[in-house]
């Protein structure tokens, strides 16, 4: 599997303008929206499906990373949305630290496979701390995006 498989390029949001985890939630959203990933009517169920996740426990992994995901039917594959907040967000993580760096992914719901490896690549590649260090320092969706296929071309999955 390769980020190119389900990261959105128009879904990369290279400097988030939200300052709490709804707001995260809000606006990664509508960068899959905006991206052509989901319908416009599936908007709010989606929003309210990502909230009542992290509201089971936060996705926020630690080291200033998350990953929101969740299954719904409104897609028939894995797709990705990114976003960096130079700020940090308190997204209640596990370490209690500001997450930086955001990786939401939304997977069919009949398909728990997909989401089972989305979730694995995902994961094993962002405990390359340069990966993720790297990323967070990008100003562009261009730059942002050459990283993960920098990733995908030397790396072997």
């Amino acid at each position: 599997m390769k980020f190119a498989d389900y990261i959105l390029f128009d879904a990369i949001i290279p400097e988030l303008n939200a300052t709490d985890a709804q707001g995260v939630i809000r606006e990664m959203v509508q960068s899959l929206l905006d991206a052509g990933g989901i319908e416009k009517e599936e908007y709010e169920g989606i929003v309210k499906a990502f909230i009542k996740r992290e509201e089971l426990g936060s996705t926020g992994i630690g080291r200033g990373i998350a990953v929101p995901y969740i299954r719904h039917p409104s897609t028939k594959q894995s797709i990705s949305a990114v976003a960096i907040s130079t700020e940090g967000v308190d997204f209640d993580s596990l370490d209690d630290e500001r997450v930086h760096l955001f990786v939401m992914t939304l997977s069919p719901a009949d398909n728990p496979g997909s989401e089972l490896r989305t979730m694995e690549h995902l994961t094993r590649q962002l405990k390359d701390d340069t990966l993720c260090r790297s990323l967070m320092q990008a100003k562009t969706r261009e730059a942002i995006f050459a990283l993960f296929e920098e990733v995908d071309h030397n790396k072997k999955r």
